[in-house]
């Protein structure tokens, strides 16, 4: 048995995890999984997450919203889960469209469009209706940036969890009142690098319509003590795999219908591990 395994029961471990995590994040230096070091239930996981974007907050950061993972298909059962994840997103983490990132604030960056849902109202965890459409005022299309903390971009379920379900940034196309989008259940998605089409799919390939993403993330949030407030961004899921995110890079993406959203990255910068 590793002589560094650890129970993680107490709050005191689950704090140390998301230090560990934190100035993983705030040097862009990866680390070992968590789960090589020591037991971490789901439960536990969501615990760690809270208290490391609780580490952002305390530095005068806010959170803007939330983040589904896991919300392809294909992607949950390559992970072997059969739900969905949630994480935070922050002010801090938000680049406006068209506007620079540097690649040296992350360790091994990727990139994958997505769409995004405005919340005009708070949403009651506890609401039993099954249909909440009246919470979202509007829609745009995303990018949303992830980065492992983990070598090798590798985790299991309760690692990417803990760490925030890879959250490192996102960037939001312009809004459109929900009523004049329309249906987004089947959109076309392209996702280009420097001019060049990297990746298409669909918007149906999140949750089989990003639509669904609104219940699911009420669930989630009454499950894992998330708040979901009027104003916040919700980030519904991938409409397709992510890509490297390299220095240097312009990157688009377009939702038909919705429309184009991009950044770019500064030169310089590299994978740190």
């Amino acid at each position: 048995m590793n002589a560094a395994k650890a129970v993680t029961g107490d709050t005191s471990s689950l704090t140390t995890l998301a230090s560990r995590l934190d100035d993983a994040q705030s040097t862009a230096t990866a680390i070992p999984q968590l789960t090589s070091i020591t037991s971490l239930t789901l439960e536990e996981a969501y615990t760690v997450q809270h208290l490391l974007v609780g580490h952002r907050v305390a530095r005068g950061d806010r959170v803007s919203g939330v983040k589904l993972g896991f919300t392809s298909r294909a992607k949950a059962r390559q992970m072997g889960v059969d739900d969905v994840i949630i994480g935070s997103i922050t002010r801090g983490m938000e680049v406006p469209d068209g506007g620079q990132t540097d690649s040296a604030a992350y360790i091994h960056p990727r990139i994958e469009p997505e769409v995004a849902w405005l919340l005009g109202q708070d949403v009651d965890a506890d609401e039993e209706s099954p249909d909440i459409g009246w919470a979202v005022e509007a829609v745009a299309p995303a990018l949303e940036i992830i980065d492992s903390r983990y070598r090798d971009f590798r985790f299991t379920l309760e690692d990417v969890v803990a760490d925030n379900t890879s959250a490192a940034g996102y960037v939001i196309g312009p809004w459109q009142p929900v009523a004049v989008a329309g249906d987004v259940g089947n959109r076309g998605v392209g996702l280009e690098i420097d001019g060049r089409i990297v990746q298409t799919g669909s918007t149906a390939a999140i949750l089989g319509h990003p639509y669904r993403a609104v219940a699911a993330a009420r669930r989630m949030a009454k499950t894992h003590g998330f708040t979901l407030r009027a104003g916040m961004v919700l980030l519904a899921g991938a409409a397709t795999a992510a890509v490297p995110l390299a220095a240097g890079v312009r990157v688009q993406s377009t939702v038909s219908g919705l429309g184009c959203v991009g950044l770019q990255v500064a030169p310089g910068g590299g994978d740190h591990g």
